[in-house]
């Protein structure tokens, strides 16, 4: 969703057709992802509220800046794949199985997420993007962890923290990172959620207003 919010606003015309698309694959991917999270017992979501919705922080609202969504694209998205294909390489058939094309589709993200950390400087995005991946990686010894003893992911939580600083190149900030408010299911320490406009859209209550009556 916030990358497609960028598709007509991005600076070149390029950058606005490859949003709209990585907007497009992650959409199809969030679809797969859901209807396999039973495999690993991950429980259904609480409510309809957005408070619920298991989202890092930093989807809560807009990008208002294209640094932001720079930096979403190389880190946030480089944390997501490096999570898939642990999966990819996990002892869970399902998802061996269904992540095969996902990955191939992100490869095409993570090489426009490089190119343009050549050219923006991303500077604080990129410190928040940072710190929110190694939040929804999680702490040592959690869930990751013990998915990986069991042989469901091929990475544990170290392997996976060094797998995104050698993507990265050497360019991860400090993190600073304080795990007593981490919350083990939405995977974040900050409180909020996603904004109340972009959670009519995606459970569709926004495009119910243009439906015809008894539509």
């Amino acid at each position: 969703m916030r990358y497609a919010e960028w598709c007509i606003a991005a600076p070149t015309l390029e950058a606005d057709i490859a949003a709209a698309a990585m907007g497009l694959d992650d959409i199809g991917h969030s679809r797969v992802l859901y209807g396999s999270l039973r495999e690993l017992g991950t429980p259904d979501a609480a409510g309809d509220d957005g408070a619920s919705y298991a989202n890092v922080p930093f989807l809560d609202q807009p990008w208002r800046d294209w640094s932001e969504f720079v930096a979403a694209n190389a880190v946030l998205d480089g944390a997501f794949t490096l999570m898939m294909e642990a999966l990819a390489n996990g002892n869970v058939d399902v998802l061996r199985t269904r992540l095969k094309k996902m990955l191939q589709e992100e490869r095409y993200h993570t090489l426009h997420g490089r190119s343009w950390m050549q050219e923006v400087n991303a500077g604080a995005a990129l410190q928040r993007a940072w710190r929110e991946s190694l939040e929804w990686i999680g702490p040592e010894n959690s869930d990751v962890d013990e998915l990986h003893r069991a042989g469901r992911l091929a990475h544990g939580v170290r392997d996976l923290r060094r797998l995104l600083e050698e993507r990265l190149e050497g360019k991860t900030p400090p993190s600073g990172l304080e795990w007593g408010g981490w919350e083990p299911v939405r995977r974040r320490t900050q409180p909020g959620g996603i904004d109340q406009a972009t959670l009519d859209m995606l459970q569709g209550l926004a495009e119910k207003r243009y439906m015809p009556a008894g539509g």
